[in-house]
């Protein structure tokens, strides 16, 4: 499953990197693309993972950007 997900405080590409590697590490996901141009985070995961949406969306938390929505 692909989804969308738009955030704010991701003002750079370091930062977008750091949102990359913190969701790559959650188990199910397959790819990640953070564009902080666009202030959305694209990630592709296996939605039969129990609690992944939940796992992504504190992965990017711990990058120090706010999801919305």
């Amino acid at each position: 499953m692909q989804k969308k997900i738009y955030v704010v405080g991701m003002d750079d590409a370091e930062t977008a990197a750091k949102v990359d590697a913190a969701c790559k590490a959650v188990a199910g996901v397959t790819s990640v693309t953070s564009s902080a141009e666009k202030c959305q985070v694209m990630v592709d995961f296996d939605e039969g993972t129990a609690g992944i949406e939940d796992a992504i969306n504190a992965a990017i938390a711990s990058a120090g950007v706010t999801t919305l929505g």
